[in-house]
């Protein structure tokens, strides 16, 4: 079992132990290469665009069907870090894994992932999570940035960070190497 510890507030919560092997993280990562790869978009849904100066990185979308264990691990986890920590209401896998590639130069300026005007229907975006695929050796930089800058996020190969959608994040440049990276977001009705 996989228990989740609070980092620096109660809305980033970081697993105590890696969610996958590096086995297993060489598996994702070869499930995320083999799917249909695109720049990295700003702004997601059917009104993104391509913003170079906000964000360069490579993504793939992670079909349900190629990784059910995967997915079934990670949902288990989400569903225990939030019943530990966030206590949001009708927590649910809603949106298929992306895998991140970010290259030397590679970075994602401040953003949110929730829609702060809350414009479109539930299921609302409650929960962030990232967790780092490639060996920490592999690259430079690359750090997961939280709320405000110095608070970054080092996580070790295998394990996830969890974060409320509406928490502040960047991913700071990669000055050496490759940062592969899975991410997902959990959903449920819309806050009250």
């Amino acid at each position: 079992m996989i228990i989740t510890e609070p980092r620096w507030k109660s809305y980033i919560v970081e697993t105590t132990q890696p969610l996958f092997t590096p086995e297993q993280c060489k598996l994702i990562i070869e499930a995320g290469r083999s799917q249909p790869q695109e720049q990295g978009q700003v702004g997601g849904g059917s009104g993104g665009t391509v913003d170079t100066k906000t964000r360069t990185s490579h993504i793939s979308w992670i079909p349900f069907s190629k990784m059910p264990e995967m997915y079934k691990k990670i949902e288990q986890v989400m569903l225990q870090t939030n019943n530990n920590h966030f206590g949001f209401e009708g927590m649910r896998l809603t949106e298929p894994a992306q895998y991140t590639e970010y290259p030397e130069g590679g970075f994602y300026d401040w953003h949110i992932d929730s829609d702060v005007n809350c414009q479109h229907e539930p299921p609302v975006r409650k929960i962030s999570m990232t967790c780092l695929l490639s060996p920490e050796s592999e690259f430079e930089g690359g750090g997961l940035e939280l709320m405000s800058e110095g608070k970054i996020a080092r996580p070790k190969q295998g394990q996830a960070i969890f974060f409320a959608s509406f928490v502040r994040h960047r991913v700071v440049p990669i000055s050496k190497g490759n940062r592969k990276s899975l991410v997902m977001w959990f959903g449920g009705p819309s806050f009250k």
